[in-house]
């Protein structure tokens, strides 16, 4: 549908008067913190910038429809949006361009991101909600393009979860599902495949969200023609478009200069979605870029000059002005007062900010020299100390990094030296590094006292050992007993609700608990994990399937750079506690024996990872992540679906703990730490092993992120003497990181008689059959060898040589 000014005639000039007036002030202030801004990065202030100039007018008519419970999933250049919701101030626009530490000053990261990346606060101080209902709501950016786009899907779902199921205590996250998730996207970054993923998702589901499309024609240097057929994103999904007939899309476009028109775009677009629960696409097109991508390069060197003479005369603000004064709305003297008194205001706020950014930098700077400056007096090495003084006092405007380096390299002259005056500095040293450490590094996962590590562990119990069911039975019957308890919960992936996955691990749940709680979705896994994370920051506990782990990989980049990253990004601000169940390890063929866990450790770390060695350990995990509310990955072991395990009698009650380790048999002679099926093939090598005199203690790792909080390998290998890591990763991967936990982390070298060891599959990907499995991953045999010559090596008279 286009949207012309035409379709406006019904707005009130006397309604919208004093409206039209400030919209102008707050896209003036925008366009002078931009400008502003840019000058800042250029000299030296701020490391980089990039703006939200040229798309004032389209973000002033988005927010006018933006109300209470509503989620923004956006991305770098919705400052203006923000700045009209009263959720970006002047002074916080500066502060996040120097990367300030202080949440306060920066409450959009706390200076863990560079500015034009916006969020607002959904935690309180001890990480319990806040009434997302009573605020505007804006998930955090992220800058990997169309990034936004998978978290924006589940947004928008979770309030058609709130609007369907009855039961749900949605007191502080949902008006019975009318809040709209409001998604922004650059036209370029159309042309990824999470765009179209989440396109054809959200037609599918049919869910409350609108899309803005700001469109300037290119994607840095890179024009329209290279990026989208047509030259025209809303052509291209035009197919998308619902009918009388169809569900599917109601599709606007308008120019991104004509201020009723997008008034009107923007209100039908909200009526629609939140009253109907269809999905909206806003193609917001003439658009222009003032200073270019950002302050890293110049549109000038590749845009031509009949090109940046249209940009100028069609600037949005440009052209917003032109038809204020032509309506009579307002005359220049005014708009003239309005511009000087708003370029004063930003320019306080941007002084107000450097000093405030300064103050414990300078404070700290005089200690630091006073310090130096003492020990010194008291040095043998006087010289050196003064000339670092010197340099110190050099810099007028310091950095955290300039005075770790000048403290640290200080005490480097007054080694072997004892004073009082060296302990001072010493001591101020240790402080400040620890706090600055903290400042950027806390949050990567829950502090607070309900941390998934803090969980209890409750053990299975058992009325009939003898009572001996298929393992994906034990899984089940748990998972009934949890959506039983816990009505928020739901599931959904592909293959999950109709047959009950395909291991059927959830045989008869979607007849029991309906089509919304355990669902079926189309082959899209980056967005099953955007549905999770989505309808996770909105208070629900979401479980989304990846039907196997080398599935896991299409939707990696929504993981680690969204979902992992969230807690640490938003300084503990916000949090998604999704649980992410899959099924890897042994089985047959190179796409359904996934245990590329050396990767996934290294990328996901913000998320728990979790490896359960059968599937009463795996439903003790999903008891204790739901008593949490942290991202976790559960893989369970392919192979271990139509294994007996005996039955739990307190199935939804017991917790397998996690950051602890399990001891599963005692030996004397090594220690061998394994995970997953492996497991149990290292367990048969055990029995082997002892008809030669070797003796091995067995432990599961069990939970690879994070690893043995207690140090119980540690105290096993104090008994030992010995290590050996089984693994089917590839040689490096996981076995490595177990390696480095055990033997540098915890300090297992002290104790060890003989070299740590890893044994590992081989690095190419495991062949089809039985066969391709016992020559591409660890099996008894080679177990029980590796095993053998390391005791060979310690005591060959008692171990001769084996072959």
């Amino acid at each position: 549908m286009d949207v012309s000014s035409k379709t406006s005639n019904d707005i009130s000039f006397d309604d919208f008067k004093e409206q039209i007036i400030s919209d102008y002030e707050i896209a003036f202030l925008s366009r002078t913190c931009s400008l502003l801004g840019r000058k800042e990065v250029l000299t030296g202030k701020a490391k980089f910038g990039i703006f939200g100039d040229g798309k004032e007018l389209p973000q002033l008519a988005m927010a006018r429809s933006f109300k209470n419970g509503d989620f923004r999933s956006g991305y770098y250049r919705d400052q203006t949006f923000m700045m009209a919701l009263g959720l970006l101030t002047p002074k916080h626009f500066f502060h996040a361009l120097y990367a300030t530490t202080d949440i306060e000053k920066e409450p959009m990261s706390a200076g863990r991101q560079m500015g034009g990346h916006y969020l607002t606060h959904s935690l309180n101080s001890d990480g319990s909600w806040k009434d997302l209902t009573k605020q505007k709501n804006s998930s955090a950016d992220i800058s990997c393009t169309a990034g936004q786009m998978p978290r924006l899907l589940g947004l928008a779902q979770a309030s058609k979860v709130y609007r369907e199921l009855d039961g749900l205590d949605s007191a502080k996250f949902s008006s019975n599902g009318n809040e709209i998730a409001w998604g922004t996207i650059g036209n370029a970054s159309t042309s990824e495949g999470m765009f179209f993923e989440t396109i054809n998702a959200a037609g599918v589901l049919q869910v409350p969200m609108v899309i803005s499309i700001w469109d300037d024609e290119y994607g840095i240097s890179v024009p329209a023609k290279y990026h989208t057929t047509k030259e025209d994103i809303s052509k291209v999904l035009s197919g998308f478009q619902r009918t009388d007939t169809d569900t599917g899309f109601e599709i606007f476009k308008v120019n991104g200069w004509d201020y009723t028109a997008l008034m009107h775009a923007y209100e039908n677009a909200a009526d629609i979605a939140r009253q109907e629960h269809v999905p909206v696409l806003i193609h917001v097109k003439e658009l222009t870029q003032p200073q270019g991508h950002s302050t890293s390069g110049s549109h000038e060197r590749y845009k031509d000059n009949a090109r940046l003479e249209w940009e100028r005369d069609n600037d949005c603000n440009k052209r917003f002005k032109e038809w204020i004064l032509e309506s009579g709305i307002s005359t220049e003297e005014e708009l003239a007062t309005i511009e000087k008194r708003i370029k004063r205001t930003v320019r306080e706020a941007k002084k107000e900010a450097w000093s405030e950014y300064l103050e414990n930098l300078l404070s700290a700077k005089k200690n630091l020299v006073s310090l130096i400056d003492q020990a010194a007096s008291k040095s043998s090495n006087k010289n050196f100390l003064n000339k670092i003084k010197n340099d110190l006092i050099a810099i007028e405007e310091p950095i955290k990094k300039d005075l770790a380096i000048a403290a640290r390299k200080s005490l480097r002259y007054l080694l072997g030296e004892q004073t009082a005056e060296k302990n001072a500095l010493n001591d101020w040293t240790t402080k400040f590094l620890d706090e600055a450490q903290h400042v950027y590094s806390a949050h990567l996962y829950n502090e607070n006292e309900n941390k998934a590590t803090n969980i209890k562990a409750i053990p299975p119990t058992y009325k009939n050992e003898n009572e001996q069911v298929d393992g994906r039975v034990i899984l089940r019957d748990n998972f009934d007993k949890l959506f039983e308890k816990h009505p928020n919960t739901l599931i959904f992936g592909e293959d999950t609700g109709a047959i009950g996955d395909v291991n059927q691990g959830l045989e008869g749940m979607q007849e029991k608990y309906g089509k919304t709680r355990v669902a079926d979705t189309g082959i899209r896994e980056t967005t099953i994990i955007g549905q999770g994370i989505g309808m996770a920051l909105r208070g629900l506990r979401p479980i989304a399937e990846i039907q196997y782990l080398d599935y896991i990989f299409y939707a990696l980049a929504t993981l680690t750079d969204d979902l992992a990253s969230l807690m640490y990004r938003t300084a503990g601000k916000q949090k998604a506690p999704l649980i992410i169940r899959t099924r890897g390890h042994r089985l047959e063929g190179i796409w359904h024996s996934g245990s590329e866990m050396g990767g996934l450790i290294h990328l996901l770390r913000g998320i728990y990872i979790l490896a359960p060695r059968n599937m009463t350990q795996a439903a003790g995990f999903y008891n204790t992540l739901l008593k949490s509310d942290e991202p976790a990955l559960v893989i369970e072991s392919l192979n271990g679906y139509r294994l007996k395990e005996s039955r739990p009698s307190n199935l939804g009650e017991f917790c397998t703990p996690i950051g602890k380790v399990e001891t599963i048999r005692e030996g004397s002679d090594i220690t061998i730490v394994s995970y997953g099926s492996t497991l149990r093939i290292v367990e048969q090598a055990a029995r082997e092993l002892l008809e030669v005199g070797i003796d091995a203690e067995i432990i599961d790792a069990q939970t690879l992120l994070p690893f043995d909080l207690d140090k119980d390998v540690l105290n096993s290998i104090k008994k030992t003497n010995r290590i050996l890591v089984v693994d089917e990763d590839v040689p490096g991967g996981c076995s490595a990181y177990l390696l480095n936990e055990i033997i540098e982390k915890q300090g297992a070298f002290k104790y060890l008689d003989s070299a740590p060891q890893t044994l590992s599959a081989k690095a190419h990907r495991p062949a089809y059959g039985t066969d391709g499995d016992y020559f591409s991953k660890p099996n008894r045999e080679d177990i029980f060898e590796k095993v053998y010559a390391i005791m060979h090596e310690a005591n060959p008279n008692n171990f001769p040589k084996l072959r």
